[in-house]
């Protein structure tokens, strides 16, 4: 299942005028593959994201999750989507403290109504999937910031989404634990086959990537800039 944006336009007010984040913003992602999104602060990343996931609608344009035009969804049918086929990976993990790795997991199949039955057992494949089977009942504060990362993307993969959005996974890490993750990210793109989108500022990892675009003022260009 693809994640297209064709030709979307966002923008916010500002003053007595507007602010045009997205500047006619294409982008395609096949099911299977990995594209990064790099670019200074205020280029439009955050709001490409947003965008993506359906949680702003844009001005003008399309955002299409396998063929279908979430345009034309409710705000209910909008948000069943994002529960069921769109993974969010925050750039801050906000795993709830009193909860275990697994449980932080559950949490989230719970809330799309998953048969309790079958929650724990997925929970602990998406632990082993990212390599933490005997982190599954530590808590938050007894993992290191590589290990909380992991388990926030495993979060976002419980419901088996068919778009993963990935918002900056590597910047409260080092090189080596960074490298890791986005190790994994491509790993899991191809495994799961999902449509995977990472926005970055870290370019030192942009060689495992399918295809790398650059954003300066709204607008996406192919290729890196220097």
């Amino acid at each position: 299942m693809s994640l297209v944006l064709d030709e979307v336009t966002l923008t916010y007010p500002d003053g007595e005028g507007r602010l045009t984040a997205l500047d006619g913003v294409g982008l395609d992602v096949p099911a299977g593959s990995l594209t990064a999104v790099v670019g200074p602060s205020g280029s439009g990343k955050s709001s490409l994201l947003a965008v993506a996931a359906t949680l702003v609608g844009p001005d003008r344009g399309r955002v299409l999750v396998g063929g279908t035009d979430t345009g034309t969804l409710s705000p209910a049918e909008k948000s069943a989507l994002r529960r069921e086929r769109i993974g969010i990976v925050f750039q801050q993990p906000n795993l709830l403290p009193s909860l275990t790795c697994a449980e932080q997991l559950q949490v989230m199949a719970h809330v799309s109504g998953r048969p309790s039955r079958q929650v724990k057992a997925r929970a602990l494949e998406l632990l082993a999937a990212v390599g933490l089977t005997d982190k599954a009942d530590r808590r938050p504060h007894q993992l290191s910031g590589g290990q909380r990362q992991r388990v926030n993307i495993a979060r976002a993969l419980m419901n088996d989404p068919a778009v993963l959005l990935v918002d900056e996974p590597t910047s409260a890490l080092d090189h080596e634990r960074g490298a890791a993750v986005l190790d994994l990210l491509v790993a899991l793109t191809r495994e799961r086959s999902t449509a995977t989108v990472l926005v970055t500022h870290d370019r030192a990892h942009l060689d495992r990537m399918d295809r790398t675009v650059s954003m300066a003022d709204g607008r996406l260009t192919a290729g890196v800039a220097a």
